[in-house]
């Protein structure tokens, strides 16, 4: 399955997501790329913290920042199980080319009405992007939810818009930050905690959404 992460607004996780969710599969055992779309390069930055300190290649990230890039995507995906884009934080032609490269495209947002409302052009893409591939897929994914706190029921009720929200949500914790510091995953620095259990479960969703 090839995955696209777009969201136009920065900070909300796009790229630790990818990161995370293309680990797992690994650890699982699939054989999994991850191609980084963002002009700003954070998935190869991260890939390359984790190489200058000797940690082991779990899947490879390849910086395709281009235009054209639904037309190389399959290529990458002929050798791989899963791809994971990590895409751009703008709405652009290269988002466009992202969109029409993935078979599910998931939107990454902090459960705020602020992140849904920037999020609309996206939404606005994919619903585009559906009368060339009726059977494209997409979610939105709850990222960075601050623990022991409920999400708002506008912020629910704006996922009916034709894309709904995944069940699992991932929590603000400092795992997350650490692991971006270090070229690690979660389950790496803690493979019982809360973060790595909650990165298992929105991978298993994910899975699901391509049966």
């Amino acid at each position: 399955m090839i995955i696209g992460l777009l969201n136009q607004k920065g900070g909300v996780g796009k790229t630790t997501l990818a990161t995370h969710i293309a680990g797992e599969l690994a650890a699982n055992g699939a054989r999994v790329a991850v191609v980084d779309a963002d002009p700003q390069g954070s998935a190869l930055d991260w890939a390359q913290t984790r190489s200058q300190t000797g940690l082991e290649r779990l899947f490879g990230v390849v910086g395709l920042a281009r235009e054209v890039l639904h037309q190389e995507v399959p290529d990458i995906a002929r050798a791989n199980d899963h791809v994971i884009i990590d895409g751009p934080p703008r709405v652009t032609a290269l988002a466009r080319s992202t969109i029409l490269a993935s078979d599910l495209v998931l939107i990454p947002v902090q459960p705020s009405s602020y992140d849904l409302w920037a999020s609309m052009e996206i939404v606005q893409l994919i619903n585009e992007a559906r009368l060339f591939k009726p059977a494209l897929k997409a979610a939105f994914v709850v990222n960075r939810c601050i623990t022991g706190t409920v999400i708002g029921r506008d912020v629910r009720n704006a996922f009916d818009d034709g894309i709904p929200a995944l069940e699992s949500v991932i929590g603000q914790r400092i795992a997350f930050v650490e692991s971006v510091a270090t070229g690690r995953l979660v389950r790496e620095l803690d493979k019982r905690g809360a973060a790595a259990k909650e990165i298992a479960a929105l991978t298993a969703e994910i899975m699901e959404q391509g049966t």
